[in-house]
């Protein structure tokens, strides 16, 4: 059967991933096109340019009888993952387990139950490690007739090479700011000036855009962070710069899990048909509570890692638009907001110099990404960024 696409790059299911117009059309006439269908798919793009949106899309518009309205129970429900046969996959850890990995596995040997084809998104491939990669491998080389696998990724790089050699490419790209800013207006009823900073002060992440442009306290926190590159003047300021930069980091860690920490262990407690008042608990149920313990110290260590390495972008952002300034460029501000701090980093350091500051961020990305304790490498990054005396 070849459905028409009742939807374009600005309508229907679609509507929601913005500035991606090619991917759109390919994706949209996949769906329209069985000859343009493959089993598996990799959506690639930079952080917040919409791969998991894409990816829901995608799916919806798999399941829907018009090819992704955007309005019908199969639209709605694909798309907020609860459809029968779209299964969306994301991870709060390190890394996907090969355990997730086998029940993907059978899940996909499944025929469908109401709709054309089993979906299966992983909005997290990169997470995938050897062992659980591996273990997907064969259902993905030799997939069920009607089972599509949907996998997400910053970049190809970021996924074992076995897997996107056998998965279509789509690469979405960074949204435009003013795409992003209609986007808030459209959806989150954001006013046009507050959505613009956000989408701007984010760099186009639209989740991140649409989350500082709802919450006082993220603003607050992100001038915390961007106004350090004023601050460093000595090896002192580094150290404290670095500390204050994990403190925050803690604080939205607690603030984001700590409720949600304490309401997973009375449910499994509970569950368990034990006592939550209970001084102590039977064997079975210790073993169950140092279980989830340690995966909720797993998702907090993701979760650290992850607003410092957003911390390091916002910081990033001064030392690019001091650069532009100081090259005289003519290139959007992402901190129009605090021109006075982008001319005074400009003032402080030679091109060169900020060059040098930008790869030291980069640096302590990497180290983190690669296990470094925090603190260690954004002491060191600290050190690197001092204004010239």
């Amino acid at each position: 059967m070849t459905l028409s696409p009742s939807s374009t790059a600005a309508g229907g299911i679609w509507r929601d991933v913005v500035g991606q117009d090619d991917a759109v059309a390919l994706l949209a006439r996949a769906v329209a096109e069985p000859a343009m269908m493959t089993h598996a798919w990799l959506i690639t793009g930079p952080p917040g340019s919409g791969r998991s949106v894409a990816a829901r899309a995608f799916a919806a518009a798999l399941e829907c009888p018009r090819g992704g309205c955007g309005d019908c129970r199969e639209c709605h429900t694909a798309y907020e993952g609860t459809h029968a046969d779209v299964d969306v996959v994301a991870t709060d850890g390190l890394q996907i387990r090969v355990s997730q990995a086998r029940e993907l596995v059978q899940l996909a040997a499944r025929a469908p139950s109401v709709g054309r084809y089993r979906v299966i998104v992983i909005e997290d491939a990169d997470r995938l490690n050897e062992h659980s990669g591996n273990g997907l491998l064969k259902a993905i080389e030799e997939p069920s007739a009607r089972t599509v696998w949907v996998l997400c990724a910053p970049s190809l790089e970021d996924v074992l090479i076995t897997l996107r050699s056998r998965s279509r490419h789509v690469r979405l790209r960074t949204p435009p700011a003013t795409a992003v800013a209609e986007l808030l207006q459209r959806r989150d009823g954001i006013e046009a000036p507050m959505a613009l900073y956000a989408a701007r002060a984010a760099q186009s992440h639209i989740g991140l855009a649409r989350r500082l442009a709802r919450d006082e306290g993220a603003r607050i926190r992100r001038r915390q962070i961007v106004t350090l590159a004023g601050k460093i003047t000595g090896v002192g300021e580094a150290v404290g710069a670095a500390a204050d930069l994990v403190a925050i980091a803690d604080e939205e860690k607690d603030a984001a899990l700590a409720e949600r920490n304490t309401a997973e262990r009375e449910r499994l407690v509970l569950t368990l048909g034990a006592d939550p008042a209970a001084r102590t608990q039977p064997p079975h149920v210790r073993a169950q509570l140092v279980a989830l313990e340690k995966d909720q110290k797993t998702r907090a260590t993701r979760f650290t890692r992850d607003v410092i390495d957003r911390s390091l972008v916002d910081l990033l952002s001064v030392y690019r638009d001091a650069l532009v300034v100081a090259l005289g460029l003519e290139a959007a501000l992402v901190n129009q907001d605090n021109q006075a701090l982008v001319g005074q980093v400009a003032r402080a350091f030679r091109a060169e110099g900020l060059l040098r500051a930008m790869d030291a961020i980069g640096l302590a990305r990497e180290r983190i990404e690669a296990n470094v304790p925090p603190l260690l490498a954004l002491e060191a990054m600290a050190v690197s960024l001092q204004l010239p005396r």
